[in-house]
């Protein structure tokens, strides 16, 4: 149930993050000033006392969430950037095996196009699922298979076939990353820290013994929005692939078009 929030649109995972916030901080709100504060006997100095409480949750836990949101960012940041190495290796290998002799160069363009066609058409898809693809596997090991077989006998060859399984290095290597990601996420404890730690300082800011009950509700139900919007944000980024903020296949779709399908 959890991984199915990472799939619906961000019009509605956002809201609803907000909204459910806001009503926990409304509801809480009304609950400890009616049944908890009269029980409590609270004095100007009891108030300073709750003020720097919850001044010190709520900077312990603007500390983790910000650094958790500086991570999710950065392995955002990373795996778009292994995306683009990936598409650059493989446009790069395609005009390597470009020239090569004519009794290999149409079947290593044709695996390197029939590998390019599936990542963009089946990989991407179930990538964007959570589900990791397995079959570019076989389709490397074809395009390999051909590669070493051949046996450069000039030296303009050697060099070529030479820098050619460079780039072949490069991409498998891009492509073992890109995979890697896919299943990229935030641990359970960390999710734990975040919702508890969101209920926790909004609970806190409850305990003050204000006059008029507007002024509070107003004041509760901001930080409820700003804690949310923090949320919403590490929900959008926290699965590189999935979701509307999902990294996208676009830098293979140019590679194919402009030149493979030439």
């Amino acid at each position: 149930m959890f991984e199915s929030l990472f799939d619906l649109p961000l019009l509605v995972v956002g809201p609803a993050i907000i909204v459910g916030l806001c009503l926990f901080a409304v509801i809480g709100l009304l609950v400890t000033r009616r049944y908890v504060l009269p029980c409590l006997r609270i004095r100007s100095e009891i108030s300073e006392f709750s003020g720097a409480m919850l001044q010190s949750v709520m900077v312990f836990y603007g500390l983790a969430v910000a650094l958790i949101a500086v991570s999710v960012w950065q392995t955002y940041s990373d795996t778009s950037k292994i995306v683009s190495e990936e598409a650059t290796a493989l446009a790069g290998l395609y005009r390597d095996v470009s020239s090569y002799p004519e009794a290999v160069r149409p079947q290593l363009q044709h695996e390197l196009r029939d590998y390019t066609q599936y990542v963009i058409q089946e990989a991407w898809p179930a990538q964007q699922h959570g589900k990791v693809p397995g079959g570019g596997v076989e389709r490397m090991n074809r395009f390999q298979a051909i590669l070493v077989s051949f046996e450069p006998s000039k030296d303009n060859q050697k060099l070529l076939h030479a820098e050619t399984l460079r780039a072949y290095n490069e991409m498998i290597k891009a492509r073992r990353l890109r995979l890697d990601a896919v299943n990229t996420r935030l641990p359970a404890v960390m999710w734990a820290v975040i919702v508890m730690g969101a209920f926790i300082g909004l609970g806190a800011s409850f305990f003050f013994r204000v006059e008029d009950p507007r002024l509070q509700a107003i004041q509760v139900l901001l930080l409820a929005i700003f804690i949310g919007l923090v949320i919403f944000m590490i929900v959008a980024l926290d699965r590189p692939f999935r979701g509307d903020l999902g990294i996208r296949s676009d830098p293979y779709q140019p590679i194919y078009d402009q030149l493979m399908k030439q």
